[in-house]
């Protein structure tokens, strides 16, 4: 866990816009959000500075959210992970929850994953 006061999440999405939606939603509920557009953005993100929660989009130019999310899992196995991702299919879950993560939002629904990582970040504090 991170060691300041705030929760910090990384998300991964090549979609500006859906980074700054997301992380003004968050900002409200005081969470910090890095945002990063490419796997290897989001890998060396990952590598260099502690995160709360990855939250992960499904596609990149440079390789796949389940690409990304076994990466992390290999040299960070209690990191929480999430997908927000318009890949919305049940094979899509699955498989995202295979990669690792554990759970699997599907676009536009922005509002759970701020209410669900809100919790999570709530329930840090405890």
């Amino acid at each position: 866990m991170n060691t300041h006061n705030k929760f910090t999440v990384l998300y991964a999405d090549d979609d500006e816009d859906s980074c700054t939606m997301l992380s003004t939603l968050l900002g409200y509920s005081e969470i910090d959000v890095s945002c990063a557009h490419t796997v290897k953005e989001a890998f060396l993100s990952a590598q260099t500075k502690k995160f709360d929660l990855f939250l992960l989009a499904s596609r990149f130019d440079d390789g796949s959210g389940e690409e990304l999310c076994r990466g992390l899992r290999e040299f960070d196995s209690q990191t929480p992970i999430m997908f927000f991702s318009g890949n919305a299919s049940e094979t899509d879950r699955r498989n995202g929850i295979a990669a690792g993560a554990m759970a699997y939002f599907a676009k536009p629904d922005s509002e759970t994953v701020a209410e669900t990582i809100t919790r999570l970040s709530a329930q840090r504090v405890r």
